[in-house]
């Protein structure tokens, strides 16, 4: 167990935040760190660039003091929840339940810490909770549980599930005359599921535009190398091939994100799949396409190192 000073795990955003509640903005408005762009002048995608550090080292905090969890597959992802939470999706923190709020579905479970990281800075979660993850009683479960954790859509570990349920949830919009986006985050191993693709020719069939598929292509899965354990390629031809309108942009852009997301909010007949190439354990050096971390946590003198990288 890493016991972490706790400075580390808590930031002055629990005594700031303030829950959103404007149906017209997401729920970043609830952090600290996303209004302090406009005290300081700091341009929209700089501050979200240290929105991502901070959820970075959040992901290492929780990780550590656990003991256990999958580092690798959360910091590869960091930019894309980062763009949704606290720029794309329209949300409450309020109102968890709120039924005209955009969804986001976490298909690649394991990437939990990722997830309470951005619910705890949206004002969601207290950030001192963020300390209890894996803990037995805790909310926040190695897998997020929809059934005790606001914020989470879909309770989810099996991985290959995320875009067939968010089909579903797609499809309620459409019949129940609501306008509200789904948007699924997928591993790259992940679509080594046969149950994906079903599921992406479905989509296509049923031309549901309100459905954004994120895969965050970091090329590296629990085995090793993408190529080596079962080869995607050609990855974005495949999507294509299904119907999907698709856009290849760097994962960890922040810019080429928000104009992915905006692509695809144009897009009419057609789901948008967006492959974003990404770095496992993206930000910290010794974890940077390391498949070692993709389900261990760091030891305490590696967590110490990482935050220093992070700092």
């Amino acid at each position: 167990m890493y016991n972490l000073p706790r400075e580390v795990i808590l930031t002055t955003a629990d005594q700031q935040r303030t829950p959103a509640s404007d149906p017209s903005t997401s729920g970043a408005t609830a952090s600290a760190e996303a209004r302090s762009s406009v005290d300081t002048g700091e341009s929209p995608s700089k501050n979200l660039e240290r929105i991502a550090r901070t959820l970075r080292r959040h992901i290492i905090s929780m990780t550590a003091t656990a003991g256990s969890g999958h580092p690798g597959g959360s910091l590869s992802a960091v930019e894309i929840i980062t763009c949704l939470f606290f720029q794309v999706l329209r949300c409450r923190a309020s109102d968890p339940e709120w039924v005209e709020r955009d969804r986001f579905i976490l298909s690649k479970g394991h990437a939990a810490p990722l997830l309470y990281a951005a619910l705890a800075e949206t004002g969601y979660l207290p950030v001192g909770e963020l300390c209890t993850l894996r803990e037995m009683n805790s909310r926040l479960q190695g897998h997020p549980d929809k059934t005790c954790t606001p914020g989470v859509e879909m309770t989810c570990g099996s991985l290959g599930q995320g875009l067939s349920f968010g089909i579903g949830v797609a499809l309620a919009a459409r019949l129940n005359s609501l306008d509200y986006r789904v948007y699924v985050l997928l591993g790259d191993g992940e679509c080594d599921e046969g149950q994906v693709w079903e599921a992406t020719m479905s989509a296509a069939h049923f031309r549901i535009d309100n459905l954004v598929a994120i895969i965050d292509h970091n090329k590296l899965q629990i085995d090793g190398w993408n190529r080596e354990v079962m080869n995607l390629e050609p990855f974005p031809d495949k999507w294509h091939a299904f119907g999907w309108h698709v856009v290849e942009v760097n994962g960890h852009d922040i810019l080429q994100l928000l104009a992915a997301f905006g692509e695809a909010k144009q897009m009419k007949g057609r789901p948008t799949a967006i492959i974003a190439h990404t770095i496992k354990g993206k930000g910290v050096s010794f974890m940077e396409n390391n498949v070692d971390f993709h389900g261990k946590a760091p030891t305490p003198e590696e967590a110490d190192r990482a935050l220093k990288e992070l700092a």
